[in-house]
C-alpha cells in the first residue's frame, strides 16, 4: 500500500503523523511511504530521518493527496485539503465530525473513508487512540489554566497552590476519565483544592482511592455543577461521548454568578465544547472575555508540545497502522472488537451512530 503522511496545517499545529521508525517498519512490512517535505520539522523530526528509514520525501501534499491509498493525519483534514483528495481515499487521524457540517459534507461528497482515532475502541471498551493525547490535553490544562489565571492574561490574578497563609485556587474538573483524572493529579500536586464531577459511580470511587486529600469527588448534577462552580476560580471541561457533541453543563447565566476573573478551560471543544459560551481559539490568540469570565477553548492544546504528542501518538497509532496497511479496510475493521468504531464516514455514507446523531438529514448507514 502507498502511505502518505503530509505536513499538518491546521493553526500551531507541530505534530507529525508518523515517526520516522514508524516509516521503516512500514517499509519494512512492503509498504511505500511518502513524507511532504518538512512534515516532521515542528515535532523536532527531519527529511533525512524519514529518508535514511526508506520514505520517500514528496514536496507537494497535492501529490500525496493524489497518489496515495491511505492518508494518516493528526488534526481533522481542512477545507483547503479536502478539495484535493483523490475520491475513496482513507485517511487515519482525529476527526471530531460531530461539531462540522461542512466537513462531514465534504468528505461524503469525496467518497471519503474516515477512520477516526478518537473512536476507535478495542476489546476492553476502552479508546486506545484517543487516550495519549487526553493524557497531555489533561496535564496541559492545569498548566495552561495556572498562566490565564494570572492577571496579564486577565485572571483573577491568584496562584494556584496558594502560598503558607493563603487559600489555594480551588479547581473544578467537570469529567473523570483520562482527560479529567490527569487534570485533577496536575492540580493537586500543585496545590490546589480540587474537585472532580462524573455521573460514573465507579469512576469516581477509584479516584477517592488513588487521589490525594486535597482531591474531593462528587456526582455530577445540575444542582453540584452550580453549587461548585459559582466558588470555583477554574473549571476544567473534560467530558467526552465518543463520536457525538459533548453536553453543556455550564450556561452563560451562571457565568454572572462565578468570581470576577474566573478561568474555564474546555478541553471538549473539539466535540463542540462543554460549556455554552465556548468558541474555538489558537494557541497563537487562546483566550478571550465573556462577562468576566476567562475563556481558553485550543481544539489543538497537545500540538503546542508537539515532540511529546507527536511520540504519544505515534506510540498508539503505529500498530493500528500496520494492521490497517497489511490487511486492508475490511480486514482491519474485523480484526478486533471495537475496532470497527473507528470507521466514520464510508461509500458516501455516515456509518457512526454519534456522528449521524448529529445529522439525522444526511445518508447514514448507521
Amino acid at each position: 500500500m502507498r502511505i502518505g503522511v503530509p505536513k499538518e496545517i491546521m493553526v500551531d499545529e507541530y505534530r507529525v503523523s508518523l515517526l520516522p521508525v514508524g516509516a521503516q517498519l512500514l517499509v519494512e512490512d512492503g509498504h511505500e511511504v511518502w513524507v511532504q517535505a518538512l512534515a516532521g520539522t515542528g515535532s523536532g523530526y527531519l527529511d533525512e530521518e524519514y529518508q535514511k528509514a526508506g520514505a520517500r520525501i514528496v514536496d507537494s501534499a497535492e501529490t500525496i493527496h493524489q497518489e496515495c491509498e491511505l492518508l494518516l493525519k493528526v488534526k481533522e483534514p481542512q477545507m483547503s485539503e479536502i478539495g484535493h483528495y483523490a475520491n475513496s481515499l482513507m485517511v487515519f487521524g482525529y476527526f471530531h465530525l460531530a461539531v462540522s457540517r461542512p466537513l462531514v459534507e465534504t468528505c461524503l461528497e469525496k467518497n471519503i473513508s474516515a477512520l477516526a482515532c478518537e473512536t476507535l475502541g478495542d476489546p476492553r471498551g476502552e479508546r486506545p487512540l484517543l487516550k495519549p493525547m487526553s493524557e497531555v490535553a489533561g496535564k496541559m490544562s492545569i498548566q495552561e489554566g495556572a498562566k490565564c489565571l494570572e492577571r496579564p492574561m486577565m485572571g483573577r490574578g491568584i496562584l494556584l497552590g496558594g502560598v503558607a497563609g493563603v487559600a489555594p485556587a480551588n479547581v473544578l474538573v467537570l469529567g473523570a476519565g483520562v482527560v479529567g483524572a490527569n487534570a485533577a493529579r496536575v492540580a493537586a500536586g500543585l496545590g490546589a483544592n480540587v474537585t472532580i464531577m462524573d455521573i460514573d459511580i465507579g469512576k469516581l470511587r477509584h479516584l477517592d482511592e488513588v487521589m490525594p486529600d486535597n482531591v474531593t469527588t462528587i456526582y455530577c448534577d445540575p444542582h453540584a455543577v452550580h453549587q461548585y462552580a459559582v466558588q470555583a476560580d477554574l473549571i476544567i471541561g473534560a467530558l467526552l461521548i465518543p463520536g457525538a457533541r459533548s453536553p453543556r453543563l455550564i450556561n452563560r447565566a451562571m457565568l454572572g454568578e462565578m468570581k470576577r476573573g474566573a478561568v474555564l478551560v474546555d478541553v471538549s471543544i473539539d466535540q463542540g465544547g462543554c460549556f455554552e459560551t465556548s468558541r474555538r481559539t489558537s494557541h497563537s490568540d487562546p483566550v478571550y472575555v465573556i462577562d468576566d469570565i476567562v475563556h481558553y477553548c485550543v481544539p489543538n492544546m497537545p500540538g503546542a508540545v508537539g515532540r511529546t504528542s507527536t511520540q504519544a501518538y505515534c506510540n498508539a497509532t503505529l500498530p493500528y497502522i500496520r494492521k490497517l496497511a497489511g490487511l486492508g479496510l475490511e480486514g482491519f475493521l474485523g480484526y478486533e472488537a471495537g475496532v470497527r468504531e473507528a470507521l466514520n464516514l464510508h461509500g458516501g455514507k455516515i456509518t457512526h451512530a454519534g456522528v449521524a446523531s448529529a445529522f439525522p438529514d444526511l445518508p447514514s448507514s448507521a
